[in-house]
């Protein structure tokens, strides 16, 4: 059986985070086109008031998944350090503790998904007009949220030991399915809003039972035995110590997007439409950052657990740089391209222009995202996550929010409220630079 596993103690380091990232990347570009193609389909076939609905709803949606992620994140940490350090008994009992307690969060999600939607519509402001399809959309949606949770944990015990190749393969499957489907039910057979929703929700659970099925059949230390499946204590206190600060952080400013979003919302549903486009181009721009992030998490995890520690700063550095360079590529690209760009998601030229306001006043800030996306994910592939969550939430929740609450007193209009990201990613990334520089990482002495 061919290795689909990654071992990064030894070799090149930027062919490890490139060979890692590429397919993480992809994975990322695939994921985005769930709710991508959600959002062109309702654009150009079913109207404004459906696009701003689904458009608006990504707040609501990341505040549950973004905390289940964050359990994600620090499964696959403690399972990259477990397979780093060759602990093979440690290895299977962290993998089954975490397939466990994502049956557990899965349930949960279910039902406070279903019981915060008409409150999270209301504190928004949501307009009437956009009520009812984002109600809708969200119902949906949080019904069949099992599907990405498992497939979110799934895949990130993959990514721990290194195979990224597997996981890619079943997301790029799966967005296909979903681009057929929103077409089908959509133009075929006259749904709208929850038609795409439908499309989304299934795509997803096909995703998740190709993850289950491979980890199933692996016959590997990380392979899924259906009859050892328990949560061993000692596994679920280092994800919870790991994951629960990234959980919160992912929750919280989630949550707080969507005090931004009620912003948002003042200036009618083509605004509203228009940032949501803007943010579908938003996201794939920053693709390769997130996927470097995430590679160096695990490189760095596994050369801590292998006690290579200078090897891991020096992951931290190439990981750093590689994100600049991508970062200044593209963003420049979507500043060119911009209209070209938002036609693709609507015809209309009152919702495009909007979003090339946000596009031209947030661009020229993509770069201090790469400090605040690979520092952070170094510091986690440590075991320290609660520094940069606490970081993070601070940046990014309190300075955001009183960022806003001043200059809307101040009666600054749409440009104040455009600058909120950016303003936040400086503070965050400022930060983390400093708690870095001061971390065991970055002690020579050390490795």
């Amino acid at each position: 059986m061919a290795r689909t596993d990654s071992d990064m103690t030894r070799g090149s380091i930027w062919r490890h985070l490139v060979r890692f990232s590429v397919p993480m990347a992809l994975g990322l570009l695939f994921q985005q086109l769930y709710n991508t193609v959600d959002t062109v389909v309702v654009g150009q076939f079913v109207g404004q008031h459906a696009q701003a609905a689904v458009g608006s709803t990504g707040s609501i949606i990341n505040t549950v998944v973004g905390f289940c992620a964050g359990l994600a994140t620090g499964a696959s940490v403690v399972i990259s350090q477990r397979y780093g350090a060759h602990d093979r008994q440690g290895l299977g009992k962290a993998v089954h503790t975490t397939i466990a307690v994502t049956f557990i969060v899965s349930l949960i999600a279910t039902l406070v998904g279903q019981i915060i939607i008409d409150p999270m519509l209301r504190f928004m402001q949501t307009p009437e007009e956009v009520m009812g399809e984002a109600h809708t959309y969200l119902s949906i949606y949080f019904a069949g949220i099992t599907g990405i949770l498992f497939y979110n944990m799934g895949s990130g015990i993959l990514k721990a030991v290194g195979d990224s190749r597997r996981p890619l393969i079943f997301l790029i499957f799966s967005a296909l399915l979903n681009t057929a489907l929103d077409l089908l039910f959509v133009l075929a057979f006259g749904m709208g809003v929850d038609g795409v929703a439908y499309a989304t929700i299934l795509s997803q659970l096909i995703s998740a039972l190709l993850i289950l099925v491979t980890l199933t059949r692996e016959e590997r230390d990380y392979g899924l035995r259906w009859k050892e499946l328990r949560i061993d204590r000692e596994s679920l206190r280092n994800i919870l110590k790991i994951g629960m600060p990234s959980s919160v952080q992912s929750a919280i400013t989630a949550f707080s997007n969507v005090f931004v979003q009620s912003y948002i919302n003042y200036f009618g549903s083509a605004c509203m439409a228009g940032y949501g486009i803007y943010n579908k181009v938003d996201a794939f721009a920053l693709i390769p950052v997130q996927a470097i992030s995430m590679s160096s998490t695990t490189f760095v995890g596994q050369n801590w657990g292998a006690e290579q520690k200078k090897r891991a700063r020096e992951g931290v550095r190439t990981a750093t740089l590689m994100s600049l360079a991508s970062t200044v590529i593209l963003g420049l690209m979507v500043f060119v391209l911009a209209r070209p760009l938002l036609f693709i998601f609507s015809p209309k030229e009152e919702v495009v222009e909007f979003g090339e306001r946000f596009i031209r006043i947030v661009t020229p800030f993509y770069i201090t995202i790469c400090f605040n996306q690979i520092y952070a994910g170094a510091l986690r592939g440590i075991g320290d996550a609660t520094m940069p969550t606490v970081i993070m939430l601070a940046s990014f929740v309190v300075f955001r929010q009183i960022y806003l609450a001043v200059t809307k007193a101040l009666g600054a209009g749409f440009l104040a409220v455009a600058l909120a990201y950016p303003m936040g990613w400086i503070m965050c990334s400022t930060l983390l630079i400093i708690r870095l520089s001061r971390s065991a990482l970055a002690k020579k002495a050390a490795g």
